[in-house]
């Protein structure tokens, strides 16, 4: 195939690494071998345990000095991009690229886009919370996917309409999936709405029907 690539980066929550999405990777290449992946480590090492790496540090963290810790990071975050987006031949093309964040993943890609840094093809938010400082100038041409499990013990579900909100106000269109009974992590169902958003903000380069 001749077309040029089109690129998924998805981002780990805190003290993980880019490997635990090593299966949604699996599967989602199997679905759409058309699409490259890139699962980065965040910059930062972990600094409540040995092993794993953040975006940003969560100790002593709080509403009032989250919006700046959030903004502290965007440089290590962007040059983190900047390199998954260079290895795949895509430097200067955000409109080929779909941000899939998970828990700080998702802090992280949401204020991409409401900051206006990365006008990419769609932003997908698992369990995250919008947490960037004001004002927002967000990249309007972005849709934005927010999954949340109702038994999130680490993330109130109350941050998926409060993000919500907030998009929506800043004229972002934005899609929310709320999972019963799914707690702080990723579900089959979640992966699956996933996939289907992504279709959409990425459809297949060829016109052949999916097996």
């Amino acid at each position: 195939m001749s077309h040029e690539p089109r690129l998924i980066i998805l981002l780990h929550g805190v003290g993980s690494h880019g490997a635990a999405f090593a299966p949604v990777i699996r599967q989602w290449s199997t679905q759409r071998p058309d699409l490259a992946f890139a699962a980065p480590d965040a910059p930062f090492a972990f600094d409540h345990a040995p092993m794993g790496r953040q975006w940003f540090s969560i100790q002593g963290v709080t509403d009032t000095n989250r919006a700046e810790r959030v903004a502290s990071a965007r440089a290590a975050f962007d040059t983190t991009l900047l390199a998954c987006m260079d290895d795949a031949g895509l430097a200067g093309q955000p409109e080929r690229v779909v941000l899939v964040g998970f828990s700080q993943g998702s802090i992280m890609a949401l204020d991409a886009v409401v900051s206006g840094r990365w006008p990419v093809a769609g932003v997908v938010a698992f369990s995250g919370r919008l947490a960037s400082p004001l004002p927002y100038t967000p990249a309007l041409h972005t849709p934005v996917l927010l999954v949340h499990g109702d038994a999130d013990p680490i993330m109130p579900v109350r941050e998926a309409s409060r993000a919500a909100q907030a998009l929506e106000q800043a004229e972002v269109a934005v899609k929310t999936v709320i999972l019963p009974g799914v707690e702080h992590t990723l579900s089959a169902e979640g992966v699956a709405q996933a996939a289907a958003f992504i279709h959409t903000c990425l459809p297949p380069a060829s016109a052949e029907p999916l097996a």
